[in-house]
C-alpha cells in the first residue's frame, strides 16, 4: 500500500478534502501526510493496533478522533461531516452498499465523498474472469478484499450523484483495476 503509484492515487484522492472529514478504513494512517484543509479527522478504523501505529508515525496538524466501528453502521450524527474519504476500503467491507448508504447519511448536504479503490475490470473480459476466480481465494487470504466489486455502479446505485471518476488497470498489476473519482450529496 506504499508503492509509488498508489502513494499518487491517495495525494490525489485526499487532496479535496475539507472541514471535518471522516476517513473509512483509516487504517495506520497512510493519508494522512496528504490532508491539507481539514479542522478535524474522525479516523473509522476497527483495529487499535492500526490505530496505534498511526499515531506513533505521525503528528497531527489537527485534531484526530477514532471510531472503532465498521462502516456499516457509522456513530456519527446525520449529516454531520463535510467530507468522507475513503482507500483501498471497500473492497473488504462486508456490505459496502450498506456503508454507501452510512456515509451518504453522515454527510452534510452538498458534502463530497472521495475515493480510490479497486475493483472488477470494466474493459478487459479475460481480467474481470480472473478476478472473479481469485475473489474467493483473495477474501481468505488478503482480510476480506473482492477483487470483482464494481465500484461505480455501488457508489451510483447509493444515491450520490457522481461528479468524478476515472477507471484504468494499474501500471503492471493487471488485475488490479482503479476507479478514482468523487461523489456528491444533494
Amino acid at each position: 500500500m506504499k508503492r509509488e503509484e498508489l502513494v499518487a492515487l491517495r495525494k490525489q484522492t485526499v487532496s479535496g478534502a475539507a472541514g471535518v472529514v471522516l476517513e473509512i478504513g483509516f487504517g495506520s494512517g497512510l493519508n494522512l501526510p496528504y490532508y491539507k484543509n481539514i479542522t478535524k479527522l474522525i479516523a473509522l478504523e476497527p483495529s487499535e493496533e492500526l490505530f496505534k501505529e498511526a499515531a506513533d508515525a505521525h503528528k497531527y496538524s489537527f485534531p484526530v478522533e477514532r471510531i472503532s466501528e465498521s462502516a456499516e453502521k457509522i456513530p456519527l450524527a446525520d449529516d454531520s461531516v463535510d467530507t468522507v474519504v475513503s482507500t483501498f476500503t471497500l473492497c473488504s467491507i462486508s456490505s459496502p452498499e450498506q456503508a454507501l448508504i452510512e456515509i451518504k447519511r453522515v454527510l452534510k448536504k452538498e458534502g463530497t465523498f472521495y475515493f480510490a479503490e479497486h475493483g472488477v475490470s470494466l474493459n478487459n473480459k479475460k481480467a474481470s474472469l480472473a478476478q472473479k476466480i481469485l475473489t474467493p481465494f483473495s477474501k481468505k487470504l488478503c482480510g476480506g478484499c473482492h477483487l470483482n466489486r464494481n465500484i461505480q455502479y455501488l457508489v451510483n446505485n447509493s444515491g450520490f450523484t457522481l461528479v468524478s471518476i476515472k477507471t484504468f488497470p494499474l501500471a503492471r498489476k493487471p488485475l488490479a483495476y482503479m476507479y478514482v473519482g468523487s461523489a456528491r450529496k444533494y
